[in-house]
């Protein structure tokens, strides 16, 4: 699905946020938005994300494997590991777990 046919499907909020990102992508404009706004963003999907995924006992994609390289996924999971104390151990116990 490409960019423009998936933002179409959000809410008005999420498509805001979204293209506002693209934009800055796109104009290498990286701070036009704030290291705390894309903190509080991360912060409140990763929040809404395991919630949902506890209580429907299920892990949809958590992203567009067609929209973000290995290394972006990499950079993002590796800090987001670090920001929270996890050692490579911890993340295996949880990656065998089953879904």
């Amino acid at each position: 699905m490409s960019s423009a046919a998936a933002t179409e499907q959000l809410s008005p909020a999420a498509a805001a946020f979204v293209a506002q990102a693209q934009q800055a992508l796109r104009d290498d404009n990286h701070a036009s938005l704030s290291d705390r706004d894309i903190q509080a963003v991360m912060t409140a999907a990763v929040r809404l994300y395991a919630a949902r995924a506890e209580a429907t006992r299920t892990v949809p994609p958590p992203l567009d494997e067609a929209e973000v390289s290995p290394t972006e996924v990499v950079v993002v999971a590796s800090e987001m590991i670090r920001v929270v104390d996890l050692s490579p151990f911890d993340l295996s116990m949880w990656y065998r777990r089953g879904r």
